[in-house]
């Protein structure tokens, strides 16, 4: 079972057993001063592609780029990180360029 979603990292193969543990387990991006309001849209797309350079400057090596990915997804509505993960595997994905996993 993946704790992140949106195909992110699989933290850990078996659930934390209790609810401090879960806590203490999962993180989320921190505040960001470029993004300071409610609307963190801006926030998202920019750690998405963050991501992105991340797995263009290690030569697509995921796990190196894990933590950032987390990022993402845990700012990210689900809908928006499979949307632009398929726009990257076609080659329409209007961010930073690297291609996706298999091409």
């Amino acid at each position: 079972m993946a704790w992140f979603r949106c195909r992110g990292p699989v933290a850990s193969p078996s659930p934390p057993a209790t609810m401090s543990s879960i806590v203490n387990f999962m993180k989320t991006t921190q505040a960001d001063k470029r993004f300071p309001n409610q609307n963190q849209a801006n926030h998202c797309w920019n750690r998405y592609n963050e991501w992105v350079m991340c797995l263009k400057g290690t030569q697509g090596d995921e796990d190196a780029c894990k933590g950032v990915r987390q990022l993402a997804v845990s700012l990210c509505p689900c809908e928006w990180v499979e949307k632009w993960d398929e726009e990257r595997e076609e080659g329409a994905f209007a961010g930073i360029k690297f291609p996706a996993k298999g091409e």
